[in-house]
Formats: C-alpha cells, structure tokens, sequence
C-alpha cells in the first residue's frame, strides 16, 4: 500500500496535476481512514461509521432514476443582478464555471424504477445551494408542470438559504415556491422532499418543508438559524443533536430516515403506492 501512496505522490509533484485524489479518504465524523474508491463506490458514505457525504446534483440524478430517463427543464435559465450587488457577476461567473451549472438546481422529468415523476435537485457547490430569483423560478416551474401533467414531485433539497446577492428577489422565492407546492397539492399531485446535507434558511422555511412526505438522509442538518443564533437568543444551551434528521424525526418534522442506498428503492415503492406506476411522462 506504501508503495502505490508513494507513486501517486511521485507522479503529482513530477506532472503539477491538479486532478490527484488522495488514495485515502478520511471521515470527517469519525475520523477513521478508508480506502477512497470505497467510499466513492458507496456514493461518498463512509462504510466505518456511515457519515453521508455531499453528492453533486448529476451525482444524485445519476444513482436515483433510470438510466438515461432524465430530461431537463429550463436548463438555460441563468441569474442575473437584480439589486447590482458588487462583484456577484464575476462570483455567478466564476461558480459556474467551477462547477458546469447555471444555477443552484437542476430540475427535469424521469421515471424510477418505471414510475414518472418531476425531479428537482439542489447543488450545495453553487453558492452553497442558495435560492435567487432563477433557482425558485426554476423550482417553481417544475410544480406547475408537474400540476399540469398529473405527476409527482420528489425535491432534493440542499441549501443554507435565500441568496443574500439578491435581495428582496431572493426573499420573494419562499413565497412563490410555496404557492406552487400549493397549486400540485390542489390538483392532487404527491410532494416528497428529501432533505440531504445541509437544509436550512429559506429553502427549509418555504417548499422543502411542505412535502407529503418528508425523507431525510442520516444525520443531516435541518433547520432555519442557526444554533448559535438561537443559543444566543433564547439564552440556553440547545442538545448536542439539535437539527439532526434523528432528533427531527424524534419530533415528528420528519417521517423517515433512509439510507442513501435504499433512497432509490423507497422512493420508487412510495410512487407505486399512490398510483404511479409505469405511465407515460
């Protein structure tokens, strides 16, 4: 094993790579090392003590639906500056050249496991997966296709929050997000949001906590301010699990906790349940 270390070292110090990956990853939670190709073979869960690491939205589209099932909508929709905060143009620029995106969420039509649904999948790298004027129109659009065409929504949400780059824009996404969740409900569409790692701010006080059925992965961080913001407010110490998926399922926000291995199952079972099954997107 020392000599295979000892060659990726050789070979990234003689090449000036900017691709190496270090043989070994080691979990931010428990601390333990792992070989990195199993824990990316897991899709980035440690298999010591199953910390669930953060995936890109093509990562995540790519382990849920069916193979070659997914096609985007509104995939041009690109920000602009509303308020001329400075500098958001290079910074909007800048991430989306880092990360291939052009905003904060990806949504599109797919099927799972044969059954039809509308997906949308929040991406932490941009910007930290915040919500501006173009991710919430996006959100919002896929809702209303979703109403129009009597299919499900599952929402994969992973966000700190409003874009404070944009202001009063940002802010005016909750309720436009909500409004569409309401629109689906009226018609009588299933909702099922999938919380991953982190939740918070006006992604989790707007459509990510108005799901049907609301799915969390193990351990990640749920809520709208943050602990020392509430600490401070209300002046006492909060329990160490405070906003874990386990302590919100303990309260009930939550109604189930599910593996990232067994997401794509269980999501398929819940749209077969109600009623979607092999039709037509």
């Amino acid at each position: 094993m020392f000599e295979d270390i000892f060659k990726v070292v050789k070979k990234r110090f003689n090449d000036g790579s900017d691709d190496y990956k270090p043989p070994m990853f080691k979990c931010p939670r428990c601390q333990n090392l792992s070989p990195l190709s199993r824990y990316e073979e897991l899709h980035r869960v440690c298999p010591v003590c199953n910390y669930h690491g953060r995936l890109s939205a093509q990562e995540r589209i790519s382990i849920t639906v069916d193979k070659g099932s997914f096609k985007e909508l509104d995939g041009e929709m690109k920000s602009g500056n509303p308020i001329d905060f400075p500098g958001y143009e290079d910074k909007l620029d800048d991430v989306r050249e880092k990360t291939g995106l052009n905003d904060a969420v990806i949504t599109g039509t797919a099927s799972i496991k044969g059954s039809p649904c509308v997906m949308g999948v929040m991406d932490s790298r941009y910007i930290m997966g915040s919500m501006g004027g173009v991710a919430g129109e996006k959100i919002a659009r896929a809702f209303e296709y979703a109403a129009e065409n009597d299919l499900p929504v599952i929402m994969f949400t992973a966000s700190g929050g409003a874009r404070m780059q944009e202001g009063i824009v940002s802010l005016m996404q909750m309720a436009k997000t909500s409004g569409a969740v309401k629109l689906h409900s009226d018609k009588g569409g299933l909702y099922i949001t999938v919380l991953t790692d982190p939740t918070t701010g006006g992604v989790m006080a707007s459509f990510a906590s108005l799901g049907d059925i609301i799915i969390a992965e193990p351990k990640v961080l749920i809520g709208f301010a943050g602990r020392r913001v509430i600490e401070s407010t209300i002046r006492q110490r909060l329990p160490e699990d405070f906003q874990l998926a386990e302590f919100m399922y303990e309260k009930g926000f939550v109604d189930m906790i599910t593996e990232r291995r067994k997401m794509r199952s269980v999501l398929s079972h819940l749209l077969k349940l109600h009623g979607y099954d092999k039709k037509e997107v």
